[in-house]
């Protein structure tokens, strides 16, 4: 079965600008995308599994989503520490070196 929904991808293409603000917008559009996120909860300070209700295994499928989105792996050690959007945010924004 199916877990995410899908839609028409915008992928971000070496030439144009990739902000802190197209980072926190495509993150929240892929967490919205996962069914098992209400989507009225969801902010950008969600805890994935104390405010959003995600168990482990939800976690993994949010953080491979995040990678096929970004278009790089994430190691586990570093994906443990990515509880909520905002931190995946930054994760995001530190590796392709923005700095706002």
């Amino acid at each position: 079965h199916l877990t995410f929904e899908i839609a028409s991808q915008t992928r971000q293409y070496a030439d144009e600008k990739l902000t802190k603000d197209a980072i926190r917008d495509r993150v929240l559009k892929v967490c919205k995308a996962y069914d098992k996120v209400t989507a009225d909860k969801l902010t950008v300070d969600s805890h994935f599994i104390n405010d959003l209700g995600l168990d482990s295994l939800d976690h993994v499928e949010v953080i491979m989503a995040m990678e096929d989105e970004f278009g790089f792996e994430i190691p586990d050690g570093d994906a443990e520490k990515l509880l909520r959007p905002a931190d995946i945010v930054q994760y995001v924004a530190d590796k392709e070196d923005i700095y706002e």
